[in-house]
């Protein structure tokens, strides 16, 4: 590269799914030992047969389908997230606070442009998702590490200690990517009252919800009558409906703030996709039985994974849930190697605790997470048989 390279993109790290699916290179996988491939968080399966039959009725009889929309969203989705969500969360959430943005990795991205510049300072539980901390690098912000604890739960009380007059937002994901974990309510409660008592921003993704193994709300931060003026929440329609591929997220936060967000999202989208904004609607509308449904394999998957590792005693599961399982392996040697010798001797493809923390963390190189959601339960049983056999 003979250009200049802007330093903050050059100090970002590489994409870490890209940088193993090129592990593959040159490997062999066996007939009888086919690549187990639990890498990446997305559904491999199209959506169900309705929502497709609603995108081709879309894509060859609605012209407004193929054309601009409104920045932050066709404002029929946009009522129906305010009106399921107030429900759900025992809340008062108007259409106004709702934007439509393409994925949920975009409405972090808009909603950070929103808060923070270079120099600022934002708190990420770790291990953190990568896509988080990219950004932020990328932006000259400061991702500023706040250790989990047991069972991969942040703490309020752990995080006061790391706001400065930098600090411009905590951002929190649940249930977790990468750990799996579920915070307790009380937990976002407490995140939400140091939040609003320094003046900075509560963001909590959660893309995941629809996989959470409790029933009811999982907070009670939309209960509350001035939940705009600090909580920031994020949502994905990719996994509930498996939309990876149209890219439709959510954001929903106080409308002065998105009025920001519009400039944003119209730089560098102009608006999201029509027909996944129309699959996304459809889906909300008539897949509530359906989801249930999914919910239900992936919880029967967890179950798999927790009685798995009960099976390695040397192996100690630090947090599952949801699309995740995040583990501690008993070697000497890094994550990073396990993981490249498990791709030409297991047939495994999983991702090192090092992608997920930061580089002078010790703890990543004796880490793994193991997106399982990609893997049904007899795919899950010989994997772990594949582990108990391995031998560094």
């Amino acid at each position: 590269m003979t250009s200049p390279l802007n330093p903050a993109l050059g100090a970002t790290d590489l994409p870490p799914v890209m940088e193993a699916r090129r592990w593959l290179q040159g490997a062999h996988f066996p007939p009888d030992r086919p690549l187990i491939n639990v890498s990446q968080a997305a559904p491999t399966e199209v959506p169900p047969l309705g929502l497709r039959q609603a995108l081709a009725e879309a894509a060859l009889n609605n012209p407004d389908a193929h054309l601009y929309g409104p920045v932050l969203g066709l404002p029929a989705l946009r009522a129906e997230i305010a009106s399921q969500w107030s429900a759900a969360y025992g809340g008062v959430i108007a259409d106004s606070q709702v934007a439509i943005t393409q994925g949920c990795n975009q409405a972090f991205c808009a909603v950070m442009a929103t808060l923070a510049g270079a120099g600022d300072e934002v708190i990420l539980p770790t291990p953190w998702y990568f896509n988080h901390e990219m950004w932020l690098t990328m932006q000259g912000v400061k991702p500023v590490p706040l250790p989990a604890g047991a069972g991969l739960i942040p703490q309020a009380a752990q995080a006061a200690a790391l706001i400065t007059p930098r600090t411009r937002a905590i951002v929190l994901v649940s249930p977790n990517n990468p750990g799996g974990s579920e915070y307790p309510a009380q937990t976002l409660t407490e995140f939400r009252d140091l939040a609003r008592a320094h003046g900075i921003a509560l963001i909590v993704d959660e893309t995941y919800r629809d996989f959470d193994s409790r029933n009811g709300r999982p907070h009670d931060l939309f209960a509350d009558p001035d939940w705009a003026d600090t909580f920031i929440h994020l949502y994905s329609f990719s996994k509930t409906y498996r939309l990876t591929g149209h890219r439709v997220g959510a954001i929903v936060a106080a409308e002065d703030r998105l009025i920001q967000v519009e400039k944003f999202l119209d730089t560098v989208a102009i608006c999201p996709s029509q027909l996944g904004q129309i699959g996304a609607l459809w889906g909300m509308q008539n897949l509530r039985q359906w989801v249930a449904g999914e919910r239900a394999e992936i919880l029967a998957r967890r179950a798999a994974m927790t009685t798995g590792f009960a099976a390695l005693p040397d192996w100690k599961l630090l947090g599952c849930g949801a699309y995740f399982a995040y583990v501690e392996h008993p070697f000497d040697a890094s994550s990073v190697h396990i993981a490249k010798r498990l791709v030409h001797e297991a047939s495994i493809l999983l991702l090192p605790g090092t992608m997920f923390q930061p580089k002078d963390a010790p703890a990543g190189h004796r880490q793994f997470r193991i997106a399982f959601a990609n893997a049904d339960v007899p795919g899950i049983s010989q994997m772990f048989a594949r582990l108990s056999a391995f031998r560094p």
